[in-house]
């Protein structure tokens, strides 16, 4: 009932122990924090001192987005539709531009920031952008090509020598070093990484002797870190102004870095827009190329089908070929009449009966000759008739007159046949071109249609022409109106605050550390130590009471007792204390045999087994202190009791014949203090104590002492101690700190657990009060102060606490 009720307090203030515990832990080691504290605000001065202050560095740009209102306006609206000039941008993705490493790249290849310039001043290293006495010019190609950063140590004086010292491959397993000299700048350097040049800067002229530091990186290492310092953000949802920031250690170079950033951005954009004017204006230029060919081709052809076809105007030529048509018709009528009249003229004047009458005249012919030859010829006949009747035919005239009318008959016959075949002719002709004007008319919707065709053609790429011609024209307008894309509302510019190091910051994160390194030490040296090192780590690893805490004697005194009659120290006062509870936890009066066991050899069972008896005799109890470790005595060199005594394990191995009172010695610390020694070491030590002759030896004692205290082996190395637990009625089991193993615990619990050691508790020795881990926490160093007991008594390292080898 005792235990259970021990139990019920030792969980009710397990949790209030354990925090005590670990506040102490910590409070315990002030000193360490103090130092902790002073060291890393130090190091937070020094670093103040020694860093180079960043500032952060800020510019407003416009980007022109349609929707958000960024565009100037619609006046080249005209060119959307040819895709020249199309405003709709999204300003994400021109944000994502800006961000974009090729971006960044061309900058920091345009401003040569992948050459760092430092000089040493003091312990400070000061960045010499734009300040620098000696510039250095190294091709970014070259710089591309570093698989390591490259080191110029340049030594230069005021006459213009310099000494340079080349490092190649710096921090790689190829690097080399080489040195050259130089008499006058500018100066040329050749080697394997390329050609780097020397020149004097006329912004900061060379007054004084001095040494540079010079590092080449390559580009794009450089350009990633510039990515990683660079911010844009737009200011709303609502429009499209950006802000620009970067944080760089010199203001100058970070104010350089935005205004090339936005002019690099909009060199390309505008290089990107007048890339596609310029593809546009040669497409054009080849199409309009080709429709020139087509339409020429297409105008030659219509050319030829008007010549081929006789045509000018189609309908007017289709009214043309009517009229000339029916005119022809006409004529030939005519042709036919003047045929016909010629026929019958010429059958008439063939006719015999007709070869002296006059011939037909007025009858519709057109020829005059012939008309005057027949007016003549009837003239020569008339004149004939008129003499015939006055006269013969013998007549000399009749006669003359009948010779000129033959050859006028003749005459007159050829020319009909004249006549005739000219009308013959006249005919042909006519009846050809009648024949052509009825072929036009007949031809004249086929003829519609093809020139239709071939007019359609024309006049489709004509107007192609007359487009392209238009939109190269318009081309040339956006090629000339190109605009940049993003506009500079705010200029670069650094804040004049610097935005790290933050002293406040830096300070307040020193402080933190501080405080927090001792935590961590002591937090990682808690869950790193395997031996307890107080009360709360036995607390934590068992539920066995813990029954007193035994400080550690660092006096030079080698003897063990630390417990004397009439001394009041602090070793005094724990086995006081000690006692106590064992004499709680005994409460029954019959109860008398303690039995006291470790794990181990040198964890100060004997010890505490010694002291305790000497402290129950000092309550006048009539005590004997038992030695059953058998198997290595300890008792007699405590009580300096010679090994060749006799001992219990005579009494064991022959007690019908050993009288065990005559083994009991007394002790010169107290007349109520004996001791039975262990006698000579047995062979088989096990064996004896497992003999019912242990048994009767307990019953002898308990009838002439008030308590038996049996100090048996370590139980963690014999069994030993768990034959004799059947004799006990209390087991105190005795660890050390800074000296038992936690595991050791699992042991004690399943002892607990299966009840083998009968009352079992603990008792926790060798605090080391040096340590300052323990004492101010248990009571021990305000109990001294309080009551002077400020001289301390008890065991040396003779007995389990130096040399283990020993004492247990």
């Amino acid at each position: 009932m005792k235990e259970e009720l021990y139990d019920d307090i030792f969980e009710d203030k397990e949790e209030q122990i354990d925090f005590k515990a670990s506040l102490f832990k910590y409070i315990i080691r002030w000193p360490w924090f103090v130092a902790s504290v002073i060291v890393c605000m130090a190091c937070a001065w020094i670093y103040l001192k020694q860093s180079t202050p960043a500032y952060n560095i800020n510019a407003s740009i416009l980007i022109k987005d349609e929707k958000k209102g960024g565009m100037l306006g619609s006046e080249f609206s005209g060119l959307e539709d040819l895709g020249l000039l199309n405003p709709s941008k999204n300003i994400d993705n021109e944000i994502e531009i800006l961000q974009s490493k090729s971006l960044i790249k061309d900058v920091v290849n345009e401003l040569g920031l992948y050459i760092d310039y430092t000089a040493s001043k003091g312990f400070k290293t000061v960045d010499l952008y734009g300040a620098s006495p000696i510039l250095v010019h190294y091709s970014p190609k070259d710089a591309e090509l570093l698989d390591a950063p490259m080191l110029l140590t340049v030594g230069y004086q005021k006459n213009g020598q310099i000494e340079v010292n080349v490092t190649t491959g710096k921090g790689s397993d190829e690097e080399k070093t080489f040195s050259k000299s130089f008499t006058e700048l500018p100066a040329v350097l050749s080697g394997e990484k390329g050609t780097i040049t020397f020149m004097p800067n006329s912004q900061a002229p060379i007054t004084e002797d001095g040494k540079l530091e010079i590092t080449i990186q390559h580009p794009l290492a450089v350009a990633k870190s510039y990515r990683q310092a660079l911010a844009i953000e737009p200011t709303s949802k609502t429009t499209s102004v950006a802000t620009i920031s970067i944080s760089n250690t010199n203001k100058k170079r970070g104010e350089d870095f935005i205004n090339k950033l936005v002019e690099i951005y909009n060199r390309d954009a505008n290089d990107d827009k007048n890339e596609v004017a310029q593809n546009t204006a040669r497409f054009i230029d080849e199409r309009i190329a080709i429709i020139n060919q087509e339409l020429g081709t297409t105008e030659q052809e219509l050319e030829s089908f008007k010549r081929e076809s006789g045509l000018t105007d189609l309908s007017s030529d289709a009214k043309l070929a009517i009229a000339e048509k029916s005119g022809y018709e006409k004529l030939c009528v005519e042709n036919g009449t003047q045929l016909n009249l010629i026929k019958y003229l010429s059958d008439y004047l063939n006719k015999p009966e007709n070869a002296n009458t006059t011939l037909p005249v007025n009858v519709g012919l057109d020829d005059e000759a012939l008309t005057s030859l027949i007016s003549q010829y009837n003239a020569l006949i008339l004149e004939r008739n008129r003499l015939r009747r006055a006269s013969s035919d013998s007549n000399p005239v009749v006669r003359r007159l009948d010779s000129n009318i033959d050859d006028m008959h003749a005459s007159l016959l050829t020319t009909i046949n004249s006549v005739y075949r000219g009308l013959l002719i006249t005919k042909a002709d006519l009846d050809r071109q009648a024949g052509k004007y009825a072929g036009q008319i007949s031809n004249a919707p086929a003829q519609e249609r093809r020139f239709v065709s071939i007019q359609r053609q024309q006049e489709i790429k004509a107007g192609l022409y007359l487009m392209l011609l238009q939109k190269r024209e318009e081309n040339n307008i956006a090629l000339a109106a190109t605009a940049n894309n993003a506009k500079i509302i705010d200029d670069a510019l650094a804040d004049d605050v610097p935005i790290s190091p933050n002293k406040k910051i830096i300070y307040l994160a020193a402080l933190v550390l501080g405080f927090g390194i001792p935590v961590a030490v002591i937090y990682i040296l808690s869950l790193l130590s395997y031996r307890i090192e107080g009360h709360s780590d036995v607390e934590r690893l068992t539920r066995v009471p813990v029954i007193g805490d035994v400080p550690l004697n660092d006096s030079d005194e080698k003897y063990a007792i630390a417990v004397r009659e009439n001394d009041n120290d602090i070793m005094a006062e724990t086995f006081r204390s000690l006692r106590t509870n064992l004499l709680f936890m005994l409460g029954d009066p019959d109860k008398k045999v303690i039995l006291v066991t470790s794990t181990t050899s040198g964890e100060g069972k004997t010890f505490i087994a010694s002291n305790l008896a000497v402290s129950l005799a000092l309550l006048g109890k009539k005590v004997v202190i038992v030695g059953l470790d058998i198997r290595k005595p300890g008792l007699n060199k405590v009580f300096h009791i010679s090994h060749k005594e006799r001992g219990i394990t005579q009494y064991l191995v022959a007690p019908q014949s050993t009288d065990l009172r005559s083994m009991i010695q007394s002790s010169d610390l107290s007349a109520n203090l004996h001791i039975l020694p262990g006698g000579t070491i047995p062979p088989n030590p096990t064996e004896l104590l497992a003999r019912k002759s242990l048994d009767d030896a307990i019953e002898l004692l308990k009838k002439d002492y008030n308590y038996i205290v049996l100090d048996t082996a370590p139980i963690g190395m014999v069994t030993d101690t768990q034959l004799i637990a059947r004799v006990a009625d209390i087991s105190v089991y005795v660890c050390r700190a800074d000296y038992t193993h936690k595991n050791d615990y699992q042991l004690i619990n399943e002892l607990y657990a299966n009840k083998r050691l009968p009352g079992l508790c603990t008792v926790i020795n060798g605090l080391d009060m040096k340590k300052k881990k323990y004492g101010y926490y248990y009571g021990y160093g305000k109990y001294g102060r309080y009551y002077g007991y400020g001289k301390k008594y008890g065991y040396g390292y003779g007995y389990g606490y130096g040399d283990t080898s020993d004492s247990k």
